[in-house]
């Protein structure tokens, strides 16, 4: 097994006298793609937000050894987390380049900048070809595609993606799991939020099911696919 990357020890979320978050643990190893799946409510989007240093929390959060807690969201994603948030965030009065320009405004090293417009201008040739359009003038795909690759830009080892296929037409959502699938191999590690269970556990390597702010299932992503509980509560039976 690869390294541990992330581990996610005894973590407590409320809002209010609210609990979204009941001491769960998890770790995600180096080069994985582990997906989180359950219902609205779960928990699922407060675990990213937790990580990503948006939101206060109890426990621990390790990232590469480092504890988290203290270190301020823009440090965290100057150490290599990028979290692409659930409606994408996008800057719809900027074009598609200067999204992605926005990105990198951490980073001093322009010859490695370069490099990755090139990659992800070769990973999402659709963002190229509209480069110089207003954002909010994309299609819903598009503007994922560019929230993606805003990520990357970021120069992330680790990204975040809370619910990627969300509003998205089927074939759309296929394109979206295999540009996770391809980012993935090119040597980032993902940890996936996804309501549509079917694709998550299909392109995870390891997942956690999530009810009520409790981790009540984990296995390899095939073990979860044929899990009758899943089955029956995320899979249509």
């Amino acid at each position: 097994m690869n390294d541990v990357l992330l581990s996610v020890q005894e973590l407590w979320v409320s809002y209010g006298n609210i609990k979204a978050i009941h001491g769960i643990s998890f770790d995600v190893h180096e080069g994985e793609i582990v997906t989180l799946i359950g219902a609205n409510g779960a928990g699922k989007s407060s675990t990213l937000r937790a990580i990503s240093g948006l939101i206060p929390y109890t426990g621990k959060i390790l990232y590469k050894g480092q504890e988290l807690r203290k270190i301020s969201a823009d440090k965290i994603v100057g150490m290599g987390i990028a979290q692409v948030p659930e409606g994408r965030g996008i800057f719809g009065n900027l074009t598609v380049l200067e999204n992605l320009k926005l990105a990198t405004w951490q980073r001093k090293d322009k010859p490695e900048i370069a490099r990755d417009f090139e990659r992800v201008f070769g990973i999402f040739p659709r963002l190229q070809e509209r480069r110089n359009q207003l954002g909010g003038t994309l299609s819903g795909g598009e503007q994922q595609m560019l929230a993606v690759a805003r990520a990357l830009m970021s120069r992330g080892k680790m990204v975040l993606l809370d619910e990627p296929s969300m509003g998205l037409a089927p074939v759309l959502v296929r394109e979206i799991f295999r540009i996770i699938g391809e980012i993935n191999q090119s040597g980032t590690t993902v940890l996936l939020v996804e309501q549509n269970a079917n694709m998550a556990l299909r392109a995870a390597n390891r997942g956690y099911v999530l009810e009520t702010g409790n981790i009540t299932l984990s296995g390899t992503g095939a073990e979860l696919l044929g899990n009758p509980r899943v089955k029956e509560a995320y899979l249509g039976g």
